[in-house]
């Protein structure tokens, strides 16, 4: 009796962007080399810093920038701040930017960028000091600048770390007229857009509206066209679920819960600031 043997699931992430690409890659008439230079990273730049945090009490810290792709300027990604966070994991993130830009014709390459440590076990000043430190690492390599690199709002980060960098650069280029322009994600007050903050929760709230109008497509899983009394999944991220909550037009009404346990979004929203 023939035996089956299990095999191992591949979950490293820069591999699994690197088999979409290749996957894509087969409907396309380009030269394979051409293909090569596509899917692979122009450069990561790995550092270790150390952030004092007074008298004698000094940590090590670990970063990571990568640059996917320089075909058009500036290279744009967001600044991550998690345990999870790996060269691996920020390379193909980089990758993704890229592709995703090039899909919908936007002029920018693909970035990433990340710190690897729990910012829930750091209060604000170590936050601030932290993100600081991190920042003037990446000036002195040029990996950040106004129509170079530049990072925005990611996991763990926000426009309160967007804005420490951006001053940070500014302290490290005075004068410069577009110094506010090396970070996206700003605070409005501090250069930011409105918007910016509901820009997830408004993209998902677009893709779920597209999706459930092909009706071939939703019925080989069981579902109808519309969103009228549909369930919507639960969201990791509660300011995704807000903003798509609060941007569902009537018509749209779907049942939605921030998690599995139900909890109410307004529960949620307690614990984010009010949209501007």
């Amino acid at each position: 009796m023939p035996t089956t043997v299990a095999t191992k699931e591949d979950l490293n992430f820069n591999r699994i962007v690197s088999k979409q690409f290749d996957r894509a890659a087969n409907y396309l008439k380009i030269h394979p080399a051409l293909l090569s230079q596509i899917k692979a990273c122009n450069n990561v730049y790995y550092f270790q810093f150390p952030v004092r945090f007074g008298g004698d009490h000094f940590e090590i810290f670990e970063g990571w920038r990568a640059e996917h792709s320089q075909h058009k300027k500036p290279v744009k990604g967001g600044v991550r701040y998690s345990e999870l966070v790996s060269q691996d994991e920020i390379m193909a993130l980089a990758a993704l930017m890229t592709y995703k830009c090039a899909i919908v014709d936007v002029p920018f390459g693909g970035s990433k960028g990340g710190i690897r440590f729990n910012p829930k076990k750091y209060n604000e000043e170590q936050l601030e000091k932290i993100t600081r430190r991190f920042t003037a690492e990446l000036i002195r390599k040029e990996y950040i600048g106004p129509g170079e690199n530049v990072p925005g709002p990611d996991v763990g980060t926000g426009e309160r770390e967007m804005a420490w960098m951006a001053d940070t650069y500014d302290t490290f280029h005075p004068g410069g007229i577009d110094n506010l322009a090396c970070v996206t994600g700003k605070p409005v007050e501090q250069g930011g857009i409105h918007g910016r903050r509901e820009a997830t929760g408004r993209g998902v709230q677009y893709g779920i509206r597209e999706a459930f109008q092909h009706a071939e497509d939703l019925k080989k899983l069981g579902l109808t066209t519309g969103l009228e009394e549909k369930p919507s999944s639960s969201r990791d991220l509660a300011t995704s679920a807000i903003t798509l909550r609060n941007f569902y037009p009537k018509k749209m009404d779907a049942r939605s819960s921030a998690s599995p346990s139900g909890m109410p979004l307004s529960t949620i929203r307690k614990g984010f600031p009010s949209r501007t």
